[in-house]
């Protein structure tokens, strides 16, 4: 190599160095300006859990929640006097009016544990005569108690064995854990899910309860082992997407959710869509099922991407965003009737609007029908239908032109009526399909929790938070669905998933998961698996 060759070469080392260099450089800057930032964050978080909040607008919400309240204390208070007027009272008197107004005591759950406490009589023998007494019979009566929840530490030890006559060493293998090197069992991992997505308690909260027990979560950690066991299980949610839209009919449904902006300190929002396989109102012996997915805004391309590989029919909202899968023609739609009677049930309760008062009334007698029916086969149910449901389904709209002839353009009332005729083929399209349903229902009811828990968290944290939240609501909505308790289903799954092959992991799907509620858990004493006393 001559001289300028060399010297080439050396220019082009030298100058890939630097731009190595000031790569460096810009990641140690962005690094820099991420602790900057969590330590702003955290700066911040301090001052605003010193402020003190200015009163919110009283929202129907908060009203209901007030009322909820008062209701509480009157009944208490009511049950304080009862009790002190009978102290006051001779043990004589009649207990008359207090007792009648006390609720009727249901029997206590089978599946709880009982703990039995013997009260032996004090007297050996007979206090009258003397003589020798023996067992005659037994009072037992009943009190339901609480336990607090409580941390265990489970200690795994190994025992080394070694050969007398060589230097083989024998051990067990390690047991997995599922977070690798993680700190959390199965149980505690399942705790934190189900508090904050099922029982709506934000991470913080839940780093201030454990902390009451003396032991020192921070909400990093806590946050951290979300994260992770959500990666876990993504699989499985796979597997859960797979299952409901392999069904001829989808509930499709969505709902916002506040997410913090990056960079910006204000919230955007972001939408969780649901969509529900749900056929047990048709008598169909297949499991149901949900599945959520996150996206940062409600643009139709979401859910046509939702739904990219669906056939059959979509009982949705009239949302603009459906109509290009609609058009494609391998998706059939299905419009809600509860949207149709809840815009002119509105009309009734603000106006008292006669002609909304006999719309409710018409919508009304269609489910008084759906009532009748429900969980008889389609067939029977289409049979039922077209009989009984149809001829109302025809007067009705001959009625609403009727009345939309006769009313402003620009009222609310004759928007409700344009809103239902729109719909009309796709209102009328159950009396033709025994397997679709009169309305929306399902999806609305799967998004409830969604509504409760956006309340508690006031936003996410990010688009990713999201996407954790759909996955965990998938699993704990489908465990609902299919009777199990969402705590002991997410349990059974962490303590398996991490060592179960992928190519099988449709045996730990809720419906594939058998229920054991007399075996107990080798590490708690507890049933494995229960089943869940709100499930439809």
């Amino acid at each position: 190599m001559d001289a300028d060759a060399l010297k080439a070469l050396i220019l082009s080392q030298r100058q890939q160095l630097l731009s190595k260099d000031q790569q460096l450089l810009r990641k140690d800057e962005q690094l820099l300006s991420r602790d900057h930032e969590i330590e702003h964050l955290k700066l911040m978080i301090a001052k605003l859990q010193r402020m003190q909040f200015g009163r919110k607008s009283e929202k129907v919400e908060r009203q209901i929640e007030q009322l909820e309240l008062k209701l509480e204390e009157l009944e208490a208070s009511r049950a304080e006097d009862e009790q002190t007027q009978e102290r006051a009272d001779a043990p004589s008197t009649p207990r008359t009016a207090a007792a009648k107004r006390k609720p009727s005591r249901r029997p206590l759950p089978e599946h709880l544990l009982r703990i039995t406490k013997v009260h032996e009589p004090a007297q050996q023998a007979c206090p009258q005569c003397g003589g020798a007494l023996s067992k005659l019979g037994e009072d037992v009566s009943e009190v339901l108690d609480y336990i607090p929840a409580s941390f265990i530490v489970i200690r795994h030890v190994r025992p080394k064995l070694s050969c007398c006559g060589c230097d083989a060493i024998v051990q067990a293998p390690a047991p997995s854990r599922p977070i690798e090197r993680g700190l959390a069992g199965p149980g505690l991992l399942a705790h934190v899910l189900t508090a904050k997505y099922c029982d709506h308690l934000p991470l913080y909260r839940q780093h201030e309860i454990y902390a009451r027990e003396g032991v020192d979560l921070d909400r990093s950690t806590l946050a951290t082992w979300v994260g992770e066991a959500s990666s876990l299980a993504e699989p499985l949610v796979v597997a859960l997407r797979r299952y409901v839209l392999a069904a001829n009919k989808v509930h499709g449904d969505d709902t916002p959710v506040p997410v913090l902006a990056p960079g910006q300190g204000k919230t955007k929002t972001g939408r969780l869509w649901t969509y529900v396989r749900d056929d047990r109102p048709a008598g169909s012996m297949e499991a149901p099922a949900v599945w959520f997915a996150y996206s940062p805004d409600r643009r139709g391309e979401h859910p046509q991407q939702h739904l990219r590989e669906f056939r059959g029919t979509l009982q949705a909202d009239a949302f603009a965003g459906f109509n290009q899968i609609y058009e494609s023609g391998r998706v059939q739609e299905a419009a809600c009737w509860a949207h149709v009677r809840r815009k002119f049930y509105d009309l009734k309760e603000a106006h008292n609007s006669p002609i909304a008062g006999e719309a409710v009334e018409r919508i009304g007698e269609l489910y008084g029908i759906e009532k009748e029916i429900r969980g008889r086969p389609p067939e029977e149910r289409r049979e039922v239908r077209n009989a009984r449901s149809r001829p109302l389904l025809e007067s009705m709209r001959a009625w609403l032109e009727a009345s939309l002839s006769k009313l402003s353009k620009k009222s609310d009332t004759s928007a409700a009526i344009r809103y239902a005729l729109g719909l009309w083929a796709a209102l009328v399209l159950f009396c033709d399909d025994g397997n679709i349903e009169i309305d929306n229902s399902a999806a609305e009811r799967a998004l409830r929790a969604v509504a409760i828990g956006r309340k508690n968290y006031l936003f996410a944290g990010s688009d990713s938070g999201g996407e954790r939240a759909a996955a965990i609501y998938s699993l704990a909505g489908s465990a609902k669905l299919n009777g199990l308790d969402p705590e002991a289903y997410l349990r059974y799954l962490l303590e398996r998933i991490a060592d179960h092959p992928v190519n099988r992991i449709d045996e730990l799907l809720p419906w594939n998961v058998k229920l054991e509620a007399n075996a107990m858990s080798q590490s708690t004493g507890r049933p494995s698996l229960r089943k869940c006393p709100l499930a439809k």
